[in-house]
């Protein structure tokens, strides 16, 4: 239940600032003590509903921004940056973070915002582009977002009324709610596409080379947009992009995500993983969904006194490059990095297509992770859809990586048999956030270490450095 605490001292302080307030004052109108205001502001009390619901009557405000707006994303995201190999030599651990937030939070939000500025100590210029600040806004709400689950899943028990069959209930919906008919037709109609509105002919227009799970998701996606705009505005409202762009890219994750929980409704899923063991498997047939859907859900499952298990996602092509990240509620610095270890199984998904790699990792600081990889296709499409088909034909594929805390891992179908506290491969964060010494795959030093270079020896690693 500690976990489930809103420690918001930060947020009431700021609010009480930008009202022109004493700690008295806004004790007065709260109906409680200066010293109990002062306990909160300080973080050394959790905020009660109670007074949650009287802060935003008095002061007509989004109690969800209390939650999201912690300094520098709040204190596993603080300890992310602070992993970077600049700090090794200054041992900060979890207490000294949750200190420092409490005591100086603007301090660490202006620390969060140099270093990300900075693009740590690399020396690189950080993205400051759309998809950045998108993931920064999904990563503020752990990527689970009530109101749209919510509104998903009575969705999904109304359509279960209708039929056992999802796309057909969606089909049907909108039909007679919406006057869209659905029209699959063939890839050299839809050249480079995988669906298009044409609202001309009142038609959402799939493409043949779609499977099945992703035609579903087609449908639920577009009814998205039509039956879940209110929640999709209020929270695009709540993120306030400068850029339009990235609002354009948040509202489509908006959009995905509630088109995953109707096909996976949130209690209904969450009974499924835990009788199955998160079987992934199992559970893309029983919802009719595709690898990369389950695996993303699975960063979702963060409902208030109904959490799944601490999942984190990435996506990457065969140069290591990610198209999609989600932390979710695990703090996994494996997602944040921008660099990825080459003895970590997600790259090694490529070489045997529809196989999954599981592999025990155990990162610099000790944390250990059961990961679960697997190639996918692009869009859930059949090999050649990007390309229109023919000798030029692109075929995307791509590594979807899955993983979660090893101590939370015992009860996995796909860790059956597994020592999770025995050997585990020790991997790093990249070669340039990485201090093993002696490992024989380092392709260059660590940032801010100097090399050693000796001629009349050779180690492993030809790139041996100096250990501050």
């Amino acid at each position: 239940m500690a976990k489930d605490k809103l420690l918001a001292g930060h947020a009431v302080r700021r609010l009480r600032r930008r009202s022109g307030l004493t700690q008295a004052a806004m004790a007065e109108m709260l109906a409680i003590s200066p010293s109990y205001l002062n306990l909160i502001e300080r973080n050394q009390r959790a905020l009660p509903s109670g007074l949650l619901v009287r802060l935003a009557e008095q002061f007509d405000f989004d109690p969800r921004a209390l939650a999201a707006g912690e300094p520098g994303g709040g204190a596993e995201a603080i300890r992310r940056r602070l992993s970077d190999p600049l700090f090794a030599d200054l041992e900060i651990d979890r207490h000294d973070v949750e200190e420092w937030l409490a005591a100086a939070p603007g301090g660490a939000e202006a620390f969060a915002r140099a270093f990300d500025r900075a693009g740590g100590s690399t020396g690189a210029p950080a993205d400051d582009g759309p998809t950045h600040v998108v993931r920064r806004e999904i990563e503020r709400w752990r990527n689970h977002f009530p109101d749209l689950d919510a509104a998903a899943e009575a969705l999904a028990d109304e359509m279960r009324l209708v039929g056992a069959d999802l796309y057909g209930a969606l089909v049907e919906r909108l039909r007679v709610r919406h006057g869209l008919s659905i029209r699959v037709l063939p890839v050299d109609v839809l050249p480079g596409l995988l669906r298009r509105l044409d609202l001309h002919a009142r038609q959402l227009q799939l493409s043949e080379m779609l499977d099945p799970a992703s035609r579903t998701f087609a449908l639920a996606f577009h009814l998205a947009q039509l039956e879940a705009r209110a929640e999709i505005d209020a929270l695009a409202r709540g993120a306030a992009f400068a850029d339009r762009n990235a609002e354009r890219l948040f509202r489509r994750h908006l959009a995905g995500y509630f088109a995953a929980a109707v096909m996976m409704p949130y209690a209904r899923f969450l009974r499924a993983c835990e009788a199955s063991g998160y079987d992934l498997a199992v559970l893309q047939a029983r919802f009719g969904a595709g690898f990369e859907q389950v695996a993303h859900r699975l960063t979702t499952m963060q409902r208030v006194g109904a959490r799944g298990l601490a999942f984190f996602m990435i996506r990457i092509d065969r140069s290591g490059q990610a198209s999609k990240r989600h932390a979710g509620a695990s703090g996994a610095l494996l997602v944040q990095a921008n660099g990825r270890c080459p003895l970590w199984r997600l790259h090694h998904a490529f070489d045997r297509p529809g196989t999954l790699a599981v592999q025990v990792v155990e990162l610099e600081d000790g944390a250990r992770w059961f990961t679960q990889a697997r190639s996918v296709a692009a869009h859930g499409a059949l090999p050649g859809v990007l390309g229109g088909g023919g000798q030029n034909a692109v075929t995307a594929e791509f590594a979807v990586g899955l993983g979660v805390p090893a101590e939370q891992a015992a009860g996995l179908a796909a860790a059956r048999g597994i020592d999770l506290m025995g050997p585990a491969t020790p991997i790093g964060l990249g070669c340039r956030q990485c201090l093993r010494p002696d490992c024989a795959q380092r392709s260059a030093p660590p940032t801010n270490r100097a090399l050693s270079i000796n001629d009349r020896e050779r180690g492993v690693s030809a790139l041996n450095f100096v250990d501050d």
